[in-house]
Formats: C-alpha cells, structure tokens, sequence
C-alpha cells in the first residue's frame, strides 16, 4: 500500500507551505488523482484520516479528491484516445506507438488554511 507514503509527502509538502506562509491550520486540500496513477482512492482516504489525527496541521482538515482521466496520444496518427477504455493500442490506426499524456498525477490543486 503505497497511499499512506503518499499521503505522507503530501504532509510534508503542506508542512513547508504552511511554515513559509505562516500557516497554523489546514481546512481543506484538493488533490488531483490521475485514474491509471495506481492510486487506489479509497484506500487513500482511509490513510488520509489516519495521518490527519496523528498531525495537528491537518486535524481537522478534509481531503477532497478530482480525477484526472488518463488520456494516449498515438505518434502515428496523431490522435488522442481514452486510455483506460483502449489501453496501449491506439483505436484508430491500431499502432503501438504511442504514449501517456495525461492520468498518472498527483498534483495539489487547491489548499483552504488559516
């Protein structure tokens, strides 16, 4: 389970922020999670409210969660594709050259602090 260590540089992360903003208390943080990042987003939400107790800037704070879809692009036929729906194999020319250009963040979108 890997969430709980990601949950722990997010912590960190927000720990620098709040120091070099002279922050005593997060409300809320927006992450966005891309949907082939491995992320399993249940079990990040239970290891998020695990950490929080344990970390008075977070205590009282609410993790709010965003998908980021996972989208292809083929280097043939220069078409982007929904990946989780077509996987590898571009669905239009069916050529194996191609790569990932978006759902495999985990990006800070949005903190609410005092």
């Amino acid at each position: 389970m890997h969430e709980l260590s990601i949950v722990t540089h997010v912590a960190k992360t927000l720990d620098e922020l709040a120091e070099e903003n002279q922050l005593t208390k997060i409300g809320s943080v927006t992450l966005q999670v891309g949907e082939v990042s491995g992320i399993i987003t249940d079990y990040f939400v239970e290891c998020w409210n695990y950490f929080k107790r344990k970390h008075p800037l977070l205590k009282e704070s609410e993790l709010k969660l965003e998908t980021i879809h996972a989208v292809t692009f083929c280097e043939d036929c220069k078409q982007e594709y929904e990946t989780v729906k077509y996987g590898r194999i571009c669905p239009f020319c069916k050529s194996e050259h191609t790569y990932l250009i978006t759902g495999n963040e985990c990006i800070i979108k949005e903190i609410e602090a005092e």
